[in-house]
């Protein structure tokens, strides 16, 4: 190993100057991961003080105005296995629209909790994930032309359509969990030629994350509505329970989301030198 001269010939460099050179670039390494770390922990520092922020002084104006009005037409409209029906029902076809179902998922666990809830929403998902995949196949050749557009975006979405099928199923898993859109990813992963097994069992364990936070936020705003439409607050238990909640999901979200889109960049590099 060199370096080239004024002559065009090249001087063979010292072993003790390479080995040093070595060690300055894995420090360099070392120094620029922490870093990174550092800059991640805090900008989820800043976004969770925001979020404390913004539910401290928009959150009472945000229940009185919205969330209870629904909350009492929710309870005066519906029974709750007719409910049950309508929640199930939006949730397994406003993906097909293109529709947030979000909303859906918050009052299914304001409503039902933990155990039905997760089952309501699970069973609901199954269906949203599956019609756009089918519906999606008559148009196939639509989106490749439509997934062209976003050449990068394009070569991280066929990332499940390549290997085995537990390549597709890891890929799927990390797709949902990362920060591609999940409604759009129902419709494009047809694009990829992934197989219905691998993208149906993989939507199901990547979207378990987003399932539980979803139900934890939901009955989250239904306590703060509560405790508002007591004219109280909540308790120093409740308020503990609510923050490390809080916390907990809010450092997880992150956690994973980067893991996810690392793990993502991994297997395209790896895909690249096959």
């Amino acid at each position: 190993m060199g370096i080239e001269n004024g002559n065009g010939h090249y001087q063979r460099l010292p072993h003790c100057d390479l080995e040093q050179s070595q060690l300055e670039l894995q420090d360099q390494k070392r120094w620029n991961r922490i870093w990174w770390w550092i800059k991640a922990a805090l900008a989820c520092l800043f976004l969770v003080g925001a979020a404390a922020v913004l539910l401290f002084f928009g959150g009472p104006l945000l229940i009185n105005k919205v969330i209870l009005p629904v909350i009492h037409w929710e309870e005066a409209t519906f029974s709750r296995p007719a409910l049950a029906i309508v929640l199930f029902t939006c949730i397994a076809l406003f993906p097909s629209v293109l529709l947030p179902s979000s909303p859906c998922m918050w009052i299914a666990g304001m409503t039902f909790g933990y155990g039905y809830g997760f089952l309501l929403i699970t069973g609901a998902i199954s269906i949203g994930m599956s019609l756009p995949f089918f519906i999606g196949s008559l148009f196939q050749q639509r989106l490749h032309i439509w997934l062209e557009r976003w050449p990068k975006k394009a070569a991280i979405v066929r990332l499940a359509g390549e290997g085995d099928w537990f390549h597709q199923f890891r890929a799927v898993v990390l797709l949902r969990v990362s920060p591609f859109p999940y409604i759009i990813f129902n419709y494009a992963s047809v694009a990829t030629n992934v197989k219905y097994g691998p993208y149906f069992a993989g939507s199901m364990v990547g979207t378990l994350h987003e399932t539980f936070i979803t139900i934890y936020s939901g009955k989250l705003i239904y306590s703060l509505a509560e405790a508002t439409n007591q004219g109280s607050f909540l308790t120093m238990d409740q308020i503990i329970y609510n923050v490390v909640g809080f916390t907990i999901a809010a450092t997880s979200t992150a956690a994973i989301t980067i893991y996810a889109k690392k793990a993502l960049q991994h297997l395209q590099l790896e895909d690249e030198l096959i």
